[in-house]
């Protein structure tokens, strides 16, 4: 893992945080020392890093400092709405670049879009992940081509999103 990568891989968990996701402490401690392996250094690092399974409560703390420390903690917007705005873009970001798998992430969209009251912008993506959640084996479509179509529907979204807010999604 190259050190952007691990720098990457470290703000998208912090985001996946700031959003209200749960991540493992076990996820937490390997992203430590993934970054630790790709030369990336902070006091708190190290310590994430070499967490013995009897201390892994400590690991979502240690995490938070790594992130201050590199400058990378993400606070969503405080208003609700906006807040899930920033979601649907988050993950429709994600699903597009390929660091979220595409049913996955169409099935949060999904989410955001009921919180939102199903607002015409994330339509595509709703349909994507009804088709995704109820394909089957019998059905003469591949689910790799629903998989595609969510990928696509992510990018005319996206495109479809004021610069600065695609900007904050990505962390730029």
């Amino acid at each position: 893992m190259t050190r952007e990568e691990a720098l990457e891989q470290l703000d998208d968990i912090g985001r996946a945080q700031a959003f209200g996701r749960h991540i493992g402490s076990d996820r937490l401690i390997r992203a430590g020392l993934d970054a630790l392996l790709a030369g990336i250094d902070t006091p708190s690092l190290a310590l994430l890093a070499g967490l013995p399974k009897r201390e892994e409560p400590e690991a979502p703390a240690l995490f938070d400092a790594v992130l201050d420390e590199l400058g990378l903690r993400f606070h969503p917007p405080a208003h609700p709405v906006a807040a899930q705005w920033a979601l649907a873009t988050w993950t429709a970001a994600r699903i597009f670049d390929g660091s979220r798998d595409p049913a996955a992430g169409a099935y949060d969209i999904w989410g955001v879009a009921r919180e939102l009251g199903y607002p015409e912008e994330l339509q595509e993506l709703v349909i994507c992940a009804v088709n995704l959640d109820d394909w089957s084996d019998s059905w003469d479509v591949a689910h790799e081509n629903l998989c595609a179509k969510a990928v696509e529907a992510a990018r005319r979204y996206l495109a479809g999103r004021p610069v600065e807010e695609l900007r904050e999604a990505r962390g730029c």
